[in-house]
């Protein structure tokens, strides 16, 4: 799993049974992990959680998060800028905003918490859990990217952008992501 993850990873839950999100994989750096990517008006943006450098083999539950340049302020104004005139921003902002104004001190804390926030939304009920110990997880580079566009606020100006992260779903479709993903 990772920091807001891409819709693609949202379509894979949300058709299985049950998933586990694996938690004792080794971090490896310029992943979805800790990024995701948004819509901004002159197109795709990666927001990236800045990580307190780790030995190699650290476990991604294990990785903390640095504070280093208002990173937290910087992803909800460019989350602001991206969505605020999406149909849905206004209406979902109070359950993102705490997780900027909150310190979480680990990556792993941070992304559970908004992928639980992001479940509740999409009333998306598949069971979900921490791996105890290591399973090899799917890379997000081999989910099948869903390609059947969707409302999006920039889509006249950039044409439709497959993959973003699972907000710019949520922010333009609401209550329907979840049609969506199934």
């Amino acid at each position: 799993m990772g920091y807001l993850a891409p819709v693609a990873w949202y379509k894979a839950v949300a058709t299985a049974d049950e998933v586990v999100v694996e938690q004792k994989e080794h971090f490896v750096k310029q992943t979805w992990r800790n990024r995701c990517r948004i819509a901004m008006p002159d197109g795709p943006q990666d927001l990236v959680v800045p990580v307190v450098a780790a030995p190699n083999h650290t476990a991604l539950c294990d990785i903390r998060i640095s504070d280093h340049g208002n990173w937290r302020h910087h992803h909800w104004s460019a989350l602001r800028t991206a969505y605020g005139k999406s149909p849905f921003f206004e209406y979902y902002a109070d359950d993102f905003a705490p997780f900027y104004e909150k310190r979480y001190e680990f990556l792993a804390d941070f992304t559970e918490g908004l992928r639980m926030v992001v479940s509740q939304l999409i009333d998306l009920e598949t069971p979900v859990t921490l791996s105890e110990a290591y399973a090899p997880p799917i890379p997000f580079e081999e989910l099948p990217v869903p390609t059947e566009p969707y409302y999006q606020v920039f889509r006249q100006r950039l044409g439709f952008l497959p993959n973003l992260s699972i907000v710019d779903l949520l922010f333009n479709l609401g209550p329907e992501s979840l049609l969506y993903l199934k």
